[in-house]
């Protein structure tokens, strides 16, 4: 198969061709693939929804493993502990959590509209509106590229971490050790979702942190709130051509640091697997910081046709690379912009950050050919 352009396969629309594409539908053709550029000796890329990887113009010299697995299986149903459900690396992300709202299983409705492929959420540990898909991940079955065989991931295992996991620290370069094949999670039948715990959710759904919604209202709510920022894709909105947002909150643990930063600096308690809060660590606003570094709301590098953007989503100029009109966390494709371009932009966001706030924002996507 003629290999497209990683362009065609990534939600930021940049990136060159590779040397090699192979599509695998099916675990078999998966692993196969996967085995035989090992063999050849060639670098391998594992693409799924593409919405967290910026990749270079200059393309990738060696395989593209593109994940088009699907499929959902309940495993087991059980009253006291919940239903087992399997979902294929490659399935939608977006429609396995509407399918588990639609069968009244709860414990994803919070991560509605993440887009992305299954496979990719345990290995970065997505989360959002208080929730991380760790806390319902039962196994992760994954093929071992170093070992040649597969193997089960208990989510203890795993060694799950805010945006990080043992699948992630496998990784080099972009190219992991371990191959996700499908993600098993415990869901609870119950038409309510579980305890809100994201002060915005909560006003949004007229409840109080720490009670339940019903499970359609929770979904709907989240969908509304990511499509206002821009985070549920959209061919006709370019605020959605990114890769969400591109640097993680970063957490801090010395006390001079944040004793230095503004009295209104947004805090937040960081929380290990168990949902403990963890001594000594605090978690900042990657968009605040962002934002009170003067990188506001459609800022673009000079040379990008507009400097800064028009916020009424209509009459802005089809340019190169911008912060998003709509949310300071995602670098997006205005239209023209290259890979270049938008890490450009995000190392000027990075290194005003750090001038101003002395805090380093850490990117999220995989940066493939290129760095910041």
């Amino acid at each position: 198969m003629n290999a497209p352009r990683l362009a065609d396969l990534t939600t930021t629309a940049v990136g060159g061709p590779a040397s090699r594409y192979v599509k695998a539908e099916t675990e078999e053709q998966l692993t196969h693939a996967v085995a035989a550029a090992d063999d050849a000796g060639e670098p391998i890329l594992i693409v799924g929804g593409g919405s967290n990887i910026l990749a270079s113009d200059n393309g990738f010299e060696g395989t593209v493993v593109h994940v088009a697995t699907e499929g959902i299986h309940v495993v087991e149903t059980s009253s006291a502990r919940g239903s087992l459900v399997a979902v294929q690396a490659g399935h939608s992300w977006e429609r396995a959590v509407q399918w588990s709202v639609q069968q009244g299983l709860a414990g994803l409705e919070t991560l509605s509209g993440i887009p992305g492929t299954t496979g990719a959420t345990p290995v970065q540990n997505v989360g959002a509106y208080g929730t991380e898909v760790s806390q319902t991940i039962d196994s992760v079955r994954a093929w071992d590229r170093q070992a040649r065989e597969l193997r089960t991931f208990s989510a203890g295992d795993l060694e799950f971490s805010y945006r990080d996991s043992v699948l992630k620290r496998s990784m080099e370069h972009g190219t992991p050790r371990y191959v996700v094949l499908s993600v098993t999670f415990r869901l609870l039948p119950q038409a309510v979702g579980l305890p809100v715990r994201y002060g915005q959710l909560a006003s949004a759904l007229g409840v109080e942190i720490g009670e339940c919604a019903p499970l359609d209202a929770v979904r709907e709510t989240v969908l509304r709130l990511r499509a206002s920022k821009g985070m549920v894709l959209n061919p006709q909105d370019r605020d959605t051509y990114s890769t969400g947002s591109f640097f993680t909150n970063p957490i801090v643990e010395d006390p001079a640091r944040l004793e230095a930063l503004p009295d209104d600096a947004p805090r937040y308690p960081v929380l290990d697997a168990a949902g403990q809060q963890i001594p000594g660590a605090t978690k900042l606003s990657a968009a605040w910081l962002i934002d009170q570094s003067g990188f506001g709301k459609g800022f673009g590098l000079p040379g990008s046709r507009n400097q800064q953007l028009d916020l009424d989503g209509e009459s802005v100029a089809a340019g190169r690379a911008a912060v998003s009109t709509k949310h300071t966390l995602a670098m997006t494709n205005r239209g023209r912009a290259s890979s270049e371009d938008l890490a450009s932009l995000a190392r000027t966001v990075r290194d005003g950050v750090e001038h101003v706030f002395g805090v380093r924002l850490v990117p999220e996507p995989v940066l493939v050919g290129m760095s910041l």
